[in-house]
Parts: C-alpha cells; structure tokens; sequence
C-alpha cells in the first residue's frame, strides 16, 4: 500500500558497501554532533533537490546498466545521504581547520554544485530531444509557493508559537510537501501523469470519485491532505523542539526531505519529459 512501483534493490556487492559505508558516515556525524540549527537545515536544501535531480537521470536512463540500481528507489536515497554527510563532515573539519566561517556555507555550496551540475545535464538530455517545457513546472513552482504562504500565514495566525518556534525548518516542511502535492495534481490532471505510490493513488482516485472532480480536478484533495498534514506534524513538534531543538530539527528536515524530494523530481520530471 505504501511502496511506490520501481522499488528494487541493487545486488548484495553493491548494497552492502553502501550500508557500510552509509552506517560509517552516520556514526562519525554521531560521534561529532556537529550543531544543527534553521540555517544548517536550510544548507541541506540543494542535496534534497539533488537526489531527485540523481533519480530523474535513472528515469532517463542516463546510467550504465550494471549501476542504474544505485539511483533508482530506495537506494538514491542512501547515495544521497553518503555524499551529503560526506560534505558535512568535510564542512566541519574545515570550519574546524579556520578554512570556512560556517559549516552551513560549505554545506550548502557543495549541495547547490552537484545539484546544478546534475540539473543541467537533465536539462540538456530535454533539450537534445525536444521534450524541453518550463511552463507547468514553473506554474507547480509558484502555486506550492502560494499554497505555502497561505499554510504559513494562517499558522502564525492562529498557532503563532508553533510557527515561532519551529521557523524556518517548519516552512520548509510546509513547502516541501505543497510542492509534491501541486506537482502531483497538475501531473495527474493535467499532464496525465500515472501516480506511482499507491497510497498518493487512493487519495488521487478518492478525489476523482467527488463532484467537483469534474470543475477542479482530483488532485485538490491530495493537495489538502498533504499541507495538513505537513501542518500538524510540525505543530506536534513544537515542544519536541523547545526540549531538544537538534534532534527535532533533525526529524523535521527528514519529514520536510520526503516531501521536496518528489516534488522536485516530479518538477524536473516534466521539464524533460
């Protein structure tokens, strides 16, 4: 009900290096407990964005064959993780060494680098094959961008500590999962785009069984679904991150990771495609 189609699992002499050297990352950042603040989740941003970018290529089939298991779901996921705690661990060191001011600036340079270096790639592969169109992925862009304000302001209205206290790190949340459930109804309203998750599936068919299906579409409800949700998880964490803001922060960026992953991959999806 929950896994999306596509999920496979590369050979065991791929896999397990990469929870090898996957569990080696996690434990020094465990044994470093470098600081994680608004500003370092927000550093985190691009490398979300980049292993969409890394999985869009799968779609693509940019890989060699003997490799495009790595990046294609769940296994992106762990790759992206390796190089993202890659270079927080080289961010610290050097902010350590004197060589940078902030571990969040090199955090987040390296992220914007890969991302954008992978994204012109995917752009170029679009462009070679006449399948380039920037018009509903900026229209996605822009409407989860409004969804957000609206979400955020009503927040601050109403639960204004909740929005206080989780800042940046909850809007980002909040944004994250509006981007998906935008992308996702203008891909399955409009673009006529198969849905993947077969729980996203349910919401989506819930939709089109209602009335207003046929005025608005289906995808409005999973759009609802979505940015209620994002809502009350980071209203459910605002004590969690007054009592220990660096493991709920922690938590939040995963939360918001799940939500601009696929929003991102689904945006690029339709630049190309």
């Amino acid at each position: 009900m929950v896994l999306p189609e596509g999920f496979v699992l590369p050979p065991w002499y791929l896999l397990v290096p990469i929870l090898v050297v996957l569990a080696g990352v996690i434990a020094l950042l465990w044994a470093l407990e470098p600081p994680v603040t608004d500003q370092t989740v927000l550093a985190f941003v691009p490398w979300m964005m980049f292993g969409s970018a890394l999985h869009v290529l799968h779609r693509l089939e940019a890989y060699p064959d003997q490799f495009e298991t790595l990046f294609a779901t769940p296994t992106v996921y762990l790759v992206t993780a390796i190089i993202a705690g890659g270079s927080w661990i080289v961010g610290i060191f050097l902010y350590a060494g004197g060589l940078q001011s902030t571990i969040e600036r090199f955090v987040g340079v390296a992220g914007t680098a890969f991302f954008t270096v992978f994204t012109m790639v995917i752009l170029n592969i679009g462009w070679e094959e006449g399948t380039f169109e920037l018009f509903w992925p900026v229209i996605s862009v822009v409407v989860a961008g409004i969804v957000t304000a609206v979400a955020w302001i009503a927040l601050s209205l109403w639960f204004t500590d909740v929005a206080a206290t989780t800042s940046a790190t909850g809007a980002l949340v909040v944004f994250g999962h509006a981007l998906d459930g935008v992308s996702t109804a203008i891909g399955y309203d409009v673009l006529g785009a198969a849905e993947d998750v077969p729980l996203s599936r349910l919401i989506l068919e819930a939709g089109e069984s209602l009335p207003t299906a046929e005025y608005v579409g289906a995808g409005w409800l999973f759009i609802l679904v979505k940015v209620v949700l994002a809502l009350v998880i980071v209203g459910l964490f605002k004590e969690y991150v007054e009592e220990r803001p660096q493991q709920a922060r922690t938590i939040l960026a995963l939360v918001a990771a799940v939500g601009l992953g696929p929003g991102v991959h689904n945006v690029l999806q339709f630049i190309v495609t």
